[in-house]
């Protein structure tokens, strides 16, 4: 067997980033449609409903395009106009008149005129990029605080000034955990409280569930342990 020795320079030298494409055959379909798509200064129910009736994974798609919303954020609001009744495709298919009403109530239409119709500026394509990768982390942080704040605003009003909050507690085997609120107090907790609150799945997950053991690992088991989140993927 060959012996080929490398040195560290050489395989740094090497290297060089994996380039791929972003666009699948769905985002190539999509693309098109909405190359093709007629500009109209007003949009109706039919337009959506055509649009739907075409391809519905790819209707919901292009409407989340026009709200400016991820999958999680449509599916919440879509059940948040819809109620009890069904969201998929199967919803869809059972009352489609009605399907597309209540999904206008999300202010779809007039999003598809003011997209359709706006004056377009070089600068728009580097406010979207901004948007959607440095102004997406931001909007996540944000939304995290709020759900922080709101938590902090209901343990203030039960516990007065007697609580920690965002802080580091001990547990009785000297572990320590970090946690939004001890109660009254990190040294000695007798209630832990955890607020989360994002509208995206994956990797935040699982860095949840971490939290969570971490914190139930730590704590003695007399002492009373409240998660609070949002609630839009769990």
């Amino acid at each position: 067997m060959e012996v080929i020795a490398q040195r560290l320079e050489e395989i740094v030298d090497s290297l060089r980033p994996l380039e791929v494409d972003w666009r699948d055959e769905t985002a190539i379909r999509v693309i098109e449609y909405l190359q093709a798509m007629p500009v109209k200064s007003v949009y109706t129910a039919l337009d959506v409903r055509d649009l739907f009736e075409r391809d519905f994974e790819e209707g919901c798609l292009i409407a989340r395009l026009f709200l400016g919303l991820s999958k999680d954020q449509f599916v919440s609001v879509l059940r948040g106009v819809r109620g009890d009744k069904g969201i998929g495709i199967k919803g869809f298919q059972a009352e489609p008149v009605t399907f597309i009403e209540e999904l206008l109530n999300t202010g779809l239409l007039q999003a598809m005129a003011e997209s359709a119709n706006r004056p377009m500026h070089w600068s728009d394509v580097l406010v979207e990029r901004l948007r959607s990768g440095r102004g997406s982390a931001i909007s996540g942080q944000r939304r995290g605080r709020d759900v922080e704040d709101f938590a902090e605003d209901i343990v203030r009003k039960v516990f007065g000034s007697s609580f920690q909050a965002r802080c580091t507690f001990h547990g009785p085997r000297g572990q320590e955990a970090k946690c939004d609120f001890a109660i009254p107090s990190r040294a000695a907790p007798r209630i832990l409280i955890e607020s989360k609150g994002y509208a995206a799945t994956g990797s935040k997950m699982t860095d949840i569930l971490g939290d969570i053991r971490t914190i139930i690992a730590a704590k003695r088991p007399d002492t009373a342990f409240l998660f609070f989140t949002d609630g839009i993927t769990w």
